[in-house]
């Protein structure tokens, strides 16, 4: 168990180093669709946030935006307060609020210092507090985030015995798994599948990316496939479509990556 759950811990170091290397987006500038989650995602791996922390944050904010429409609130101050309330719903203390405030600011606002104690820091502290309140009240004060990872770590342990140690250790198939689930929190459409549904169509997506075929299963046979005696009620259908969400998540990066 302990090689699967080492990837948690991994995937914090993977995304803290995307944030390192990736060329940086000037959010400023852009009006692309489907930019705010990046830079959620950057300024968490900033802040060293736990994956689960991070994908919260993720969560809470394609919630929020699914009950209004974004052209009536700032997205970015949406996704700092959506990093904020994060650390309180997952207990992360790792950080505080004027963590989020200085590093919020200076992704959105590149090559500029951290605020001092003045007017300006003094407001944006207000705002990230406020819309905290405003996210709260829209969701119902519903913020139960049942995240997708803790399946995907029980479903792992279980293919790992059933494939064998000697052909799971010899391609990283836990590592693959768990980065199509963080990075397909970038999608709003997570929110379409349950966290189960989720968690096995990431990790169908790593079996398939390294040609990985189960023991004693049948492609052709739904009833026998792998993830039946885990998920009764997930299906073939199900997996395309999850499959095919997290290959977009890809894409829409390249082209939100892509020179205006």
């Amino acid at each position: 168990m302990k090689n699967v759950l080492d990837v948690m811990s991994l995937q914090q170091h993977v995304e803290s180093s995307k944030a390192q290397t990736m060329k940086p987006i000037d959010y400023r500038k852009q009006n692309k669709p489907g930019l705010v989650p990046l830079y959620i995602f950057e300024c968490a791996a900033k802040l060293k946030m736990k994956p689960l922390t991070a994908a919260c944050a993720a969560i809470v904010y394609h919630r929020f935006f699914r009950e209004v429409k974004p052209s009536d609130y700032d997205e970015f101050l949406i996704a700092a307060s959506s990093l904020y309330l994060a650390g309180k719903i997952k207990d992360d203390d790792s950080f505080k609020i004027r963590d989020v405030i200085n590093v919020a600011y200076c992704t959105l606002n590149r090559g500029n210092a951290p605020l001092d104690l003045n007017d300006e820091y003094w407001s944006m502290r207000d705002a990230i507090v406020q819309a905290e309140l405003l996210i709260t009240r829209t969701l119902g004060f519903d913020l139960n985030i049942d995240l997708a990872h803790k399946y995907l770590l029980y479903y792992m342990k279980s293919l790992q015995d059933w494939v064998g140690p000697e052909v799971w250790n010899s391609v990283p198939i836990a590592k693959a798994a768990a980065s199509y689930l963080q990075d397909f929190h970038h999608s709003a459409n997570i929110l379409k599948y349950k966290p189960t549904h989720v968690a096995i169509g990431c990790l169908s997506l790593a079996l398939q990316t390294y040609g990985i075929q189960v023991p004693l299963t049948d492609e052709s046979d739904e009833s026998a496939m792998w993830y039946k005696p885990l998920v009764k009620d997930f299906s073939r259908e199900n997996q395309w479509e999850i499959i095919e969400n997290v290959v977009e998540v890809y894409k829409h990066e390249a082209f939100l990556k892509a020179a205006p």
